[in-house]
């Protein structure tokens, strides 16, 4: 392929990840690894190695801006960062002891069974009667943003804290054990969960995954993983989309954003299904 047509290529597919992974705060690398290893035939470890970028890119991209619009919550996303951190170190000492195939297909199954209370609540603009628990209460697990599809100001408070808590540390074991960014799962452990609006589930994902991205980077870079040819237009690309996604999310309707949420779960879930049923095929 010509080398000109393969940048563009590979610009054009990172645009399209970062817009989806900023708008639902699942990291472009969903997207990003599958379409450069089965469309473009890259390398697996190249593949991986750019989707670290993108995740990265698409953090940058859209964080600064979320937490300009005050859509983020710095105070939850670091409360829960703990649990995942704990889960990543717990996923990565585990990864040597257990069969990683059976693993993408249990978590694949896990993710296809989270649609069903999520396409129950699928036309919910925001949470109702949400009192939140007293863990939320005594961290001040709380906030307030400006919703522009609405125009008004979305006050919340974190409800079933320790749940949420608990599914992050899944999501960081997930991470640990299998290599791939946990996004998913921490976006439903706070909209599912803790109950949160969907816009601040998204934003927050989006601030905590390009911390968790950010503190493997290097082991990336030293094991020789990270190709300038192919991580550069994905870093670009990406960015451009995230950026973009980061404009049309406050703008957006939260039940649109919840919809176009289920359907990449179930394309990540089947993807990792897959993915876990041809191993070592």
């Amino acid at each position: 392929m010509d080398p000109v047509i393969f940048l563009l290529i590979v610009f054009l597919v990172s645009a399209a990840a970062g817009f989806l992974g900023s708008l639902l705060g699942l990291g472009g690398g969903v997207i990003v690894v599958p379409a450069m290893t089965l469309l473009l035939h890259i390398n697996i470890h190249f593949a991986i190695g750019a989707s670290i970028v993108s995740v990265i890119a698409t953090s940058s991209g859209a964080a600064a801006a979320y937490v300009k619009e005050r859509i983020t919550n710095i105070r939850i996303g670091m409360f829960l960062e703990i649990a995942t951190t704990i889960g990543a170190i717990s996923g990565a000492v585990a990864a040597a002891l257990v069969q990683a195939s059976m693993l993408f297909v249990v978590f694949g199954v896990v993710l296809i069974l989270s649609v069903i209370p999520l396409v129950r609540k699928i036309g919910e603009e925001f949470p109702m009667d949400v009192a939140g628990d007293r863990l939320a209460r005594s961290l001040n697990l709380e906030g307030r943003y400006y919703d522009e599809a609405v125009g008004r100001d979305i006050e919340y408070r974190a409800d079933r804290t320790p749940i949420g808590f608990g599914m992050m540390y899944v999501a960081g074991l997930v991470s640990g054990l299998l290599g791939i960014g946990s996004g998913p799962f921490k976006v439903l452990a706070m909209d599912l969960a803790m109950r949160l609006p969907m816009k601040v589930s998204s934003a927050t994902s989006n601030f905590m995954i390009g911390v968790t991205a950010a503190a493997s980077a290097g082991i990336y870079f030293l094991r020789g993983d990270v190709n300038p040819f192919v991580a550069a237009p994905v870093a670009l690309g990406v960015l451009l989309g995230a950026t973009l996604g980061a404009r049309w999310l406050p703008k957006a309707r939260s039940s649109l954003i919840r919809k176009i949420f289920a359907v990449v779960l179930i394309m990540v879930a089947l993807q990792m299904i897959i993915r876990g049923s041809t191993v070592g095929v």
